[in-house]
């Protein structure tokens, strides 16, 4: 089936609209008519081969939300009309133990919702800035949030796994002291979520203009990291920390403020390495840096229903398909609370 999508030739071009080629769905497939797309810094890396290996022609997007538009002969968990999100992965090996433990995100063979390589024409998938999607429902999730918060809720198959995975997997809840470096669109998130798990929130910023907005979005307390005085009040004080900024800069300064036995999880994936850390603030008091890759499809799920449960979306910014090049612009600039989302019923205008 011939849709339209928008997608980009080359590193170096726009993107424009493009008429793409979907497959009709196999006995294991669902078809998705999408709804909305979120748009994530990732999207920009691969689209402008800041990331190496990028395949063209480029569309990408793996923040998807959307009803089921056909089912396979044996599909069970889903029926035409059900509201479902697909992230980060389309397919995987299925049989090594990082997929039999639902941890398909670390399997070797993970296959990318865009960028990855498949048998469908041009030999790579290709993502959710389109009309329509294809996919095998192992890599599927329900959306049980109301209809109307559905173009909020596309973040969340990215930012908000992306968060919610390394804050469950350092046990954060009651009782613990978190730091959410950035307040971006997945530190936005950060704040939320490790809220909403009962944590008390410090949120780190290099903008004193965010004060209150960090406040807003659930932080207890809100440090501007380029005071050193101010930052120097939190030593040793912190049990995690998550750091979102998909920026090179300094992590010293963030090491110091772990308490011994620490560990500072990192998740934003800038296109340069971070200068070395000194090695005296991660020995002298047991701290830990770790990072942590988006979730498996089971995690995934349960971060939805954990959001649905909660309340928790996204906070964004709708526009349309022809508007995605001077998005980039703003998002590279910061300009954007804090996630745009593509009103994909703009792709047939």
């Amino acid at each position: 089936m011939i849709v339209k999508a928008y997608g980009a030739h080359g590193a170096d071009k726009p993107l424009e609209s493009l008429d793409i080629t979907r497959r009709a769905p196999g006995a294991h497939d669902v078809q998705i008519d999408i709804a909305f797309c979120g748009v994530c810094h990732s999207d920009l890396h691969q689209v402008r081969s800041e990331w190496a290996g990028t395949m063209y022609p480029c569309v990408p997007g793996h923040e998807i939300v959307g009803r089921v538009a056909a089912v396979g002969a044996h599909v069970s968990k889903f029926k035409v009309g059900d509201l479902v999100g697909v992230g980060c992965i389309v397919d995987s090996c299925q049989h090594c133990a990082d997929c039999n433990e639902g941890l398909e995100n670390y399997c070797d063979h993970m296959v990318g919702t865009y960028n990855g390589p498949t048998a469908d024409a041009p030999g790579h998938t290709l993502g959710g800035y389109s009309q329509q999607v294809v996919v095998h429902e192992r890599y599927v999730l329900r959306v049980r949030h109301p209809a109307g918060q559905l173009a909020a809720v596309a973040p969340l198959l990215c930012a908000g796994i992306t968060t919610y995975s390394p804050l469950r997997h350092w046990k954060v809840g009651p009782g613990h002291k978190v730091g959410i470096v950035g307040i971006g669109g997945l530190g936005h998130m950060g704040i939320k979520l490790a809220h909403a798990m009962g944590a008390h929130v410090v949120a780190f910023t290099t903008s004193e203009s965010k004060r209150e907005d960090a406040r807003a979005l659930g932080a207890d307390e809100v440090v501007v990291s380029r005071n050193a005085q101010e930052m120097a009040t939190y030593a040793k004080s912190l049990d995690f920390i998550l750091n979102t900024v998909a920026a090179p800069h300094e992590l010293d300064a963030f090491f110091a403020l772990l308490k011994r036995d620490g560990t500072m999880a990192l998740v934003g994936a800038p296109a340069t390495p971070h200068p070395s850390p000194n090695v005296f603030n991660l020995i002298m008091k047991r701290r830990s840096l770790a990072g942590s890759m988006i979730g498996g499809i089971p995690e995934t799920q349960e971060m939805l229903d954990f959001c649905a449960e909660h309340g928790i979306v996204s906070d964004i910014e709708m526009i349309r398909a022809d508007e995605i090049n001077q998005a980039y612009e703003r998002m590279l600039k910061g300009d954007v609370k804090y996630r745009f989302v593509i009103d994909n019923a703009s792709l047939a205008a």
